[in-house]
């Protein structure tokens, strides 16, 4: 089983080289690391040419944000299992590892998410997330979230719902898992601490930036889930709805009410 990983990169130095050595540093695994970075000027690339004998691709050219990135990185990959790591995340020790070996016994899985913890700037851990259980209608009513550097895929499952969406700037990968899911899809949970998602002012979760285009995101979801609009009634059961997805996931709850949300974490700071 080989593992294809891409990391974009853009102006995030202070946390680059952690995220290239926690992916590089992963043992016992057949490794394919890709890097794309569309034009940092904050140092980003002198980092990445330190590391380029480790990396079996750079990619160096332009994109459309994000989404498009990620296609252009992974239109390099030949592995298996393919799982994506923003610049200011990292993988814990052993990831990988633990989810090769959870797919090999686990054939009939084509997506599968741990959890993470989540770190500020100074690596500090805030709290941990954990993963819920994932279907498409729930993410449609906002009630499934999984933790996306903690989440891997089969590379046929990929290509099946021809990647990224580079229109989405917002949830590029929450539309991937949306989509994948609606495209017949087997979604897994595995039960261990596999990445940190890093929580800073500069991010679109920990700023709670670009509201109005998650709110639209979400109606589009519904919509596509639902084949019509989120009426004003709707708001009583998709509430309902939530609370039991925190029943359900309840030491993601316990940590919620102890350690504060996550999204809009720095929200006027």
């Amino acid at each position: 089983m080989r593992f294809s990983i891409v990391t974009i990169s853009f102006n995030q130095v202070k946390y680059l080289e952690q995220a290239l050595r926690s992916v590089i540093d992963q043992s016992d695994v057949d490794l394919e690391y890709i890097v794309v970075d569309p034009g940092s000027s904050d140092g980003s690339r002198s980092v990445i040419a330190r590391f380029s004998e480790r990396l079996a691709h750079i990619v160096l050219e332009t994109d459309c944000g994000p989404a498009d990135g990620l296609n252009k990185g992974f239109a390099c990959a030949t592995g298996d299992v393919f799982g994506f790591l923003n610049s200011d995340d990292y993988l814990l020790p052993h990831a990988l590892r633990i989810v090769q070996d959870y797919l090999e016994s686990h054939g009939d899985v084509d997506v599968v998410s741990g959890h993470a913890m989540i770190v500020d700037g100074a690596n500090r851990v805030l709290r941990r997330s954990y993963s819920d259980p994932y279907s498409a209608r729930m993410d449609a009513l906002g009630a499934a979230v999984l933790m996306q550097p903690s989440t891997f895929f089969r590379a046929e499952t990929f290509h099946k719902v021809g990647g990224f969406n580079p229109q989405n700037n917002v949830a590029w990968d929450g539309e991937l898992f949306f989509q994948m899911h609606r495209s017949g899809a087997r979604f897994s949970l595995l039960d261990r601490f596999l990445s940190a998602y890093r929580i800073h002012e500069g991010t679109i979760t920990g700023g709670a930036r670009l509201d109005a285009a998650t709110r639209k995101y979400f109606k589009w979801r519904f919509k596509e889930q639902f084949g019509r609009e989120p009426s004003t009634a709707d708001w009583t059961w998709i509430g309902a709805v939530r609370v039991v997805k925190h029943l359900r996931n309840w030491r993601g709850f316990k940590e919620r009410l102890l350690h504060g949300p996550i999204y809009g974490r720095f929200r006027g700071e």
